[in-house]
């Protein structure tokens, strides 16, 4: 029987649980749900999981702006443009130009919605024991060791997230920033930049998450490479689901605090 290697298209879920899918030579898992206490509203987020074969695979998320019109719209675009770019791979040895494209393709198709509609967009390539980075806005992308060494974070491009790679000001009060919710860069934008990383070796155990900023803005960098760096990835996406709701549902004057729609992907090789 033929390996499916059928994409995973998350668009307006509302998963009760974390699922877990094998793709790209390893195991991810995956959940994607609406802010709590929003009713009926929809979930924002979308993801896509697209397994190429050979080792290779493109994991997404994107985050629709909330506050613009159609903002669940403008990330399932980007989700659905990124699919179309990499069905024209045609067994290319890099993905490089598909993922670029998929950025330019979901960004014509949201401008073009003509309602001021935006969504971020953060990719990761997958090949063999690399991995490249893609992204726009403040979704992010952290790659850690499995001691725990912080092997990569991407900058979010927003005024908070420039300040913390400048020095500016800590982690710690970003979480807290009452501005940490502005960001400077989105797919929808006739300026959108994507910021393109280096190629990055995966050693043996290496965990790569993806996430959008009901993750990053709920649990601080050492608190997900804590959950992360070792043990089963089920396990792990579970634990950053569980500790991501209680943020949400039970704030703490010392702990950050920002009930949002979440999503994220935790990939490790096998």
């Amino acid at each position: 029987m033929a390996e499916d290697r059928r994409p995973v298209l998350l668009r307006n879920e509302r998963m009760q649980e974390c699922a877990v899918a094998e793709m790209a030579g390893g195991s991810v898992g995956y959940f994607s749900t609406a802010a709590p206490h929003r009713g009926e509203s929809p979930n924002e987020d979308s993801a896509g999981l697209f397994d190429l074969g050979g080792g290779r695979g493109v994991l997404l998320v994107a985050d629709g702006v909330g506050g613009h019109p159609q903002g669940p719209r403008a990330s399932a675009l980007a989700v659905e443009h990124m699919d179309t770019a990499l069905k024209a791979v045609n067994g290319k040895p890099s993905l490089r130009d598909a993922i670029l494209d998929g950025f330019e393709r979901a960004n014509r198709a949201i401008l073009d919605l003509g309602v001021g509609a935006a969504t971020t967009l953060a990719a990761i390539e997958v090949r063999d024991d690399l991995i490249r980075p893609f992204h726009a806005g403040d979704s992010a992308v952290l790659v850690t060791g499995q001691r725990g060494r912080l092997k990569l974070l991407t900058v979010s491009h927003s005024p908070v997230g420039y300040a913390v790679e400048a020095g500016v000001i800590s982690e710690g009060e970003a979480l807290h920033h009452e501005d940490r919710n502005v960001v400077s860069n989105l797919v929808g934008s006739a300026a959108m930049r994507i910021e393109l990383g280096a190629e990055l070796p995966l050693d043996a155990h290496d965990t790569v998450v993806i996430g959008t900023d009901g993750l990053f803005d709920n649990l601080s960098t050492d608190e997900i490479i804590d959950i992360v760096r070792a043990g089963p990835i089920e396990a792990a996406a579970r634990a950053l689901r569980e500790g991501c709701e209680r943020r949400m549902n039970e704030p703490r004057n010392s702990e950050p605090s920002k009930p949002d729609d979440l999503t994220f992907l935790v990939y490790r090789r096998a």
